[in-house]
């Protein structure tokens, strides 16, 4: 008797493990089976591009921008990009332009006051461009600037400048002589913070480091030697903002003077 219920049990089994097969077989086929899971594919626009492209620029330099090295961060093969950005010169027009648009510009409404506006505006491009210190060299490489931000902020800046009682030609040279000194004088700066960032230093650090050197370097310039000595002791960062201040205000107070003579004479 025990030696059939086991025939009988094994029977059962094994009907049981062919009904499951064959059920098996039932949900395995083309109609019942699950879909396999699509390979996630990334989602490509210009802005995604040159947004990613901004990062990869604040985070590793201009150095490290190619189109290959962008679609690896993007998951995307550089083919797929080049339908939204057909060159690395565009590239580097699109992300200038992103960055401007970081930038505030002033309108006819700032006119009344139109000197603290421009103050505000240059002080304002300056940030930006030490936030994205990279962006300096590139702004040469893209000449004329077409970019709706770029052309927003320099038409901002012109309607300011005309209700402030500029004629359209002077306004177009304030503006110029403007974004003249920013660039001059943060170039160099945003240089000297990139220098400073590959080597993994502050601005104090650096500072504190190279003093003893200029102390010996000034020893035969006086007048070096005393304008040294009276910024020895002040944060870096402190000092650069107020040589930046210092000349932007002596550049307005010439526009100023060229407005205060009138048309006729400017």
């Amino acid at each position: 008797m025990p030696e059939k219920q086991s025939e009988k049990q094994s029977e059962g089994q094994s009907r049981t493990r062919s009904e499951a097969r064959s059920d098996a077989r039932v949900i395995r086929s083309v109609w019942t089976r699950p879909k396999r899971p699509k390979r996630e594919q990334p989602v490509l626009s210009r802005d995604v591009i040159v947004a990613e492209a901004v990062k990869l620029l604040d985070e590793e330099g201009a150095a490290a921008l190619s189109m290959r090295r962008l679609g690896t961060r993007l998951g995307a093969g550089a083919t797929s990009m080049y339908s939204y950005v057909a060159s690395k010169d565009e590239l580097i027009e699109l992300v200038v332009d992103h960055v401007y648009g970081e930038m505030e510009a002033p309108g006819p409404d700032a006119a009344a006051n139109w000197r603290a506006a421009a103050a505000r505006c240059a002080h304002g491009v300056r940030s930006t461009i030490l936030r994205h210190a990279w962006i300096a060299p590139m702004l040469g490489e893209v000449g004329v600037s077409l970019g709706p931000n770029s052309m927003r902020l320099t038409e901002g800046m012109l309607a300011m400048l005309e209700e402030a009682g500029f004629d359209l030609e002077q306004a177009d040279h304030v503006v110029r002589i403007l974004f003249a000194y920013v660039l001059g004088m943060t170039t160099s700066e945003a240089a000297w913070l990139t220098m400073l960032a590959r080597g993994g230093q502050s601005q104090e650090d650096w500072t504190r480091k190279v003093w003893p050197a200029v102390e010996q370097a000034t020893r035969d310039y006086p007048h070096l030697r005393r304008r040294y000595a009276a910024q020895e002791g002040g944060r870096s960062s402190e000092v650069l903002v107020d040589n930046f201040t210092h000349g932007l205000d002596w550049v307005l107070d010439g526009l100023q003077a060229r407005l205060d003579r009138g048309p006729a004479q400017a």
